[in-house]
């Protein structure tokens, strides 16, 4: 099942996609026993205005799990998962703009998959992890690189309004072991890996950061993004795609004065 959240007329709705990108609109909330009740057709998925298929009460991240990336900014392969946190308010959809901040001199888009938390749960064993997640969506970790490197904590660097881009849905069959990751920048693949070359497996990462946080329904773990990561500018268009999941594409737009 593919459930996106789709404009109508102001509002957000739910709706569900069918396998011929058909989409019904729905009743209910998908993290509840009850879930969701598809109705009537509201249109094909091209037609509708997408929007963040989440709103988490946690976006947390994971740094440095693919051992390329690590390398290609000179850092050290880390020993345990490098967790940090994206505020909500930096949560974008699909075909938003985002935003170059002024502060900045430096943003790099950062191409990941997103497992979708499912079932509340504190101090989760990983052999229990898996039957936590609901589905997997696409994320951009969107990074002022430079203010990154500047702070001692990374929160003002990844937590700028729109350097979340969430979306297009969420898919709830699909299948994360062995997928390719890219981040394509108007035509040009720039980021390239695969999910077997994380360094710590999602059941890992579910374990570790429930350790300490008590994962809720809906909310997301980003798990980190494939080497090839350089800059882009304004005017950009950023493009994510998970294999066999779907493709996210945000602009990148200059702060307004």
């Amino acid at each position: 099942m593919r459930i996106i959240r789709y404009d109508d007329d102001g509002t957000t709705r739910w709706g569900v996609a069918g396998p011929d990108d058909t989409v019904r609109g729905a009743e209910g909330d998908p993290f509840t026993e009850e879930g969701l009740r598809p109705g009537a057709p509201v249109g094909h998925l091209g037609e509708l205005r997408l929007r963040a298929p989440l709103t988490p009460s946690k976006i947390l991240c994971v740094g440095r799990n693919y051992a390329d990336h690590a390398a290609e900014f000179g850092n050290p392969v880390p020993e345990e998962p490098l967790i940090f946190l994206k505020p909500p308010s930096s949560i974008a959809g699909p075909g938003d703009d985002v935003v170059y901040p002024s502060l900045s001199g430096r943003l790099d888009p950062e191409a990941e998959l997103v497992v979708v938390i499912g079932r509340r749960g504190r101090r989760i064993p990983a052999a229990d992890a898996m039957s936590h997640v609901f589905g997997y969506t696409i994320g951009n970790d969107v990074t002022a690189r430079d203010i990154q490197k500047s702070d001692p904590q990374w929160t003002r660097g990844k937590g700028f309004d729109t350097f979340c881009p969430l979306g297009p849905w969420v898919d709830t069959a699909f299948d994360p072991s062995d997928v390719r990751v890219t981040c394509t920048v108007d035509g040009e693949v720039r980021q390239d890996g695969r999910t077997r070359d994380f360094i710590f497996d999602i059941p890992t990462l579910i374990a570790y950061v429930s350790g300490f946080a008590t994962l809720e329904p809906g909310d997301v773990i980003m798990t980190g993004t494939p080497p090839g990561v350089r800059p882009v500018q304004p005017g950009d268009t950023m493009t994510v795609a998970v294999e066999g999941l779907g493709e996210l594409s945000n602009p990148v737009v200059a702060e307004k004065a």
